[in-house]
């Protein structure tokens, strides 16, 4: 407890623009827009695969933009290249209260996405990967915080208050708060770490004692190894809270009580955050990944087979601990296996496949419901799939944990 006491006593000036790019990053996550799915449908007469598929389009192109755009952070301040992206984040909030026809979705899904899950996301994930090293678990958990709790705090809020006539109005005040938090960070970023300061001998190498490249990392099997661990936690967390409304319908239970439960599944996913980036830090990404996705398994067979809200409550705690131990392990796993100099480049190749989940993920679930698959029998496969995650991870990670440097 010392030890984390004076780690943060040290560190606050670098953790809290994390932990405040990764808040404002709420308003263009998934959990959030899907607060909004009935009166979107509603007001454009969409089908649940329709709304699936629009979603699914405007996210798909953001992945493909963020693997260019993510390179940006290894050539620009954080607080000069989040203050744009913020600007971009308030603009694509405006746009959300003014819309008033369907053809315009796909490109406010676009800007929603890349700006906030995609590239604040990003930044915040970057900076703490290369200004830390040997604490760069707990920096993690730490900086990522910010998202935890807007994921606990703002559904409960938004649907105490939204009504179906007054929804767009809240879009508004999201904009807001996304101008209002450039100043801050410039505030909180006054002497900041930047890129050129930390290539003066600073950066970790990989294995093998290499500083992969990102044509480099993108050749070697165990990319590929990782990426449908990458893909399936954004995929079908993000089609969980997508649903949400569906889901609760189709169980029987009242929206709002469904929503009471996400407090919880924060609180878990912060102590298993916290928890992994303290382990993480004791024993590497290496011995800790491998597993960290079995407890999603559990997840979904309980979120098929239950019928009483205790149950979503149970499953929504096996959730939280693979997307807590996920959010800094799975970014840990990249600058420890393949270095941080050229981290920015690698980490937006790997965002672009997360990004890309999150359209998988909606789109797979709406479309099945539209022909008639139900969720119960979709959360079986979905389970399985984390099983077969979890086989590929021991598979390419046991193999490549011999060439990693000595900690």
């Amino acid at each position: 407890m010392t030890a984390t006491l004076a780690f943060l006593r040290e560190n606050l000036r670098w953790l809290l623009p994390g932990v405040h790019l990764t808040f404002l990053s709420c308003f263009g996550q998934t959990f959030f827009i899907s607060l909004f799915a009935g009166q979107i449908r509603a007001e454009f007469d969409l089908s649940h695969g329709e709304w699936g598929g629009i979603y699914s389009l405007g996210t798909t192109v953001s992945a493909i933009v963020m693997v260019w755009a993510g390179v940006l952070t290894d050539h620009f301040r954080v607080r000069a290249l989040g203050a744009v992206i913020l600007a971009l984040l308030a603009a694509a909030c405006i746009w959300m209260s003014q819309i008033n026809s369907a053809w315009a979705l796909p490109f406010l899904i676009f800007a929603l996405r890349l700006t906030g899950q995609g590239m604040l996301s990003h930044i915040a994930v970057v900076a703490m990967a290369r200004w830390f090293v040997a604490t760069r678990g707990r920096a993690l958990a730490i900086a990522t915080l910010g998202f935890s709790i807007g994921e606990a705090f703002l559904p409960l809020m938004v649907v105490s208050v939204m009504t179906a006539d007054n929804w767009q109005s809240l879009w508004w005040i999201a904009a807001s708060v996304s101008l209002a938090g450039i100043p801050i960070l410039w505030m909180l970023l006054a002497q900041e770490r930047t890129p050129q300061m930390m290539s003066q001998g600073r950066h970790s190498a990989g294995m093998s004692g290499k500083h992969w490249t990102r044509r480099d990392s993108l050749r070697h099997r165990l990319f590929w190894f990782m990426v449908p661990a990458v893909l399936g936690p954004s995929a079908f967390n993000t089609a969980f809270f997508f649903q949400q409304v569906h889901y609760a319908e189709i169980k029987g239970w009242a929206h709002l009580d469904l929503v009471a439960l996400f407090p919880f599944f924060t609180l878990t996913s912060i102590a298993s955050m916290l928890g992994s980036g303290w382990a993480l830090d004791k024993w590497g990404t290496a011995r800790l990944l491998p597993w960290s996705q079995t407890p999603m398994i559990a997840a979904f067979l309980i979120f098929s087979q239950t019928s009483s809200i205790l149950g979503a409550l149970c499953g929504l705690f096996f959730l939280a601990l693979t997307t807590g131990a996920n959010t800094t392990l799975m970014a840990a796993f990249w600058a420890e296996f393949y270095g941080t100099r050229h981290i920015g480049a690698i980490k937006s190749a790997a965002a672009a496949v997360m990004v890309l989940g999150s359209a998988i993920g909606p789109a797979i679930t709406g479309g099945l419901i539209d022909l008639g698959v139900d969720l119960a029998t979709q959360y079986v496969g979905v389970a399985g799939y984390f099983v077969l995650t979890t086989a590929l991870m021991y598979v390419g990670i046991s193999a490549q944990h011999a060439k990693l440097p000595a900690r």
